[in-house]
């Protein structure tokens, strides 16, 4: 072959490989893109505006429409702590990867077509729950790639018998997933984690290829969490606490309990401040227990709440689905913060255990 043929044939070879990349780039992409462009389409509910009159100020009200739209991202913590709890046990490759992923997608549909009648979801929710999904989406399908190939293969060359790193590995995701309940996933210690792979991996090949695997997935997450740090660190946090207006109990009472703020009292009830996320949750559990009642919370009269049962449905939830690892269901209920210290109270009654109360 003369170097003219030579350099021909490279030429051809180069142009099937570029070929070949950028078809792989455009499944990808309409992968990722298609579950955006049917919520964005077909996830469509009536529209309206809530007639409620809110009690507090306009500066502490909060979207009501944001309350469906948390769930998103507890959608994921959720995904974590139920990969945790399979590979406890078992391995990676027993966790259900794409049925995770369309569970995503599918509450979020739903919880879309809710919103609407609340006022809808506003743009930068919007984007903030599709560059999570999507992002959600990629890690586990590249996981669930490696998974069931080559580390299917590595555990079918081990045995029954677990190695030091699938225990540890099992005992950094439920750390990892406990923290997330609170704290946003970029403040974990990536590199920590993957220090811990090296110090306790044996020569085992199972060792090898769950620290080569692992090393590589926690090296990539503690370099994105160093820009989303940044980022965040440059718009500025979310606002940690919320107001809420109860009653029920004397102010003396609420001011007794850990964490609330007494702000004043009203005609209409007490003004207090509380802090979000999971903290809100085990707090509104125990005001409730004390016979606190709800009126408002955010400036609003409707709240999202998951709940646990052994029933596959739940006849006011918007969505239900199984939990993998547990051997349950979980359904995402909406009712009004009026409701909320009687649903509360009589949920074991109900066959139903709270997981997580939903604010804004």
């Amino acid at each position: 072959m003369g170097r003219s043929q030579a350099w021909t044939h490279q030429v051809s070879l180069l142009k099937r490989l570029f070929k070949w990349l950028l078809g792989i780039t455009l499944i990808g992409v309409v992968l990722l893109a298609g579950p955006i462009v049917y919520v964005e389409t077909m996830c469509r509910g009536e529209a309206g505006e809530d007639a409620y009159q809110s009690i507090l100020p306009q500066e502490h009200h909060r979207l009501e429409a944001r309350t469906f739209m948390t769930y998103p991202e507890w959608h994921i913590v959720h995904a974590y702590d139920d990969y945790a709890q399979i590979i406890s046990t078992g391995d990676p490759h027993d966790y259900r990867f794409l049925p995770s992923i369309a569970g995503y997608w599918s509450s979020l549909c739903e919880l879309t077509k809710t919103a609407a009648s609340h006022g809808g979801v506003d743009g930068s929710t919007k984007q903030l729950v599709y560059v999570i999904g999507a992002s959600f989406s990629f890690e586990l399908a590249l996981k669930a790639a490696y998974e069931e190939t080559f580390g299917r293969v590595a555990t079918l060359i081990r045995g029954d018998a677990r190695t030091p790193l699938d225990d540890l590995s099992a005992a950094q995701a439920t750390d990892y997933a406990k923290f997330l309940q609170q704290v946003p996933w970029y403040k974990w210690d990536f590199i920590a984690d993957k220090a811990a792979l090296n110090k306790s991996a044996t020569g085992a090949l199972r060792d090898r290829e769950r620290r080569f695997a692992l090393g590589l997935e926690y090296g990539a997450k503690a370099s994105y969490a160093g820009v989303i740090a940044s980022a965040v660190e440059s718009t500025g946090q979310d606002q940690l606490t919320l107001r809420m207006i109860v009653t029920g109990i004397a102010p003396e009472q609420l001011a007794e309990i850990a964490d609330v703020q007494v702000i004043e009292s009203r005609p209409e009830g007490v003004e207090i401040e509380t802090p979000r996320y999971r903290k809100l949750t085990h707090m509104m559990a125990e005001m409730a227990a004390l016979g606190v009642r709800f009126v408002e919370i955010a400036g609003n009269d409707d709240i999202l709440l998951t709940a646990l049962s052994n029933q596959p449905s739940h006849p006011k939830a918007v969505f239900s689905f199984a939990r993998q690892g547990y051997g349950d269901y979980r359904h995402l209920v909406p009712l009004k913060v009026a409701e909320l210290s009687e649903v509360l109270t009589n949920m074991e009654d109900a066959g139903l255990s709270l997981e997580h109360i939903h604010d804004y």
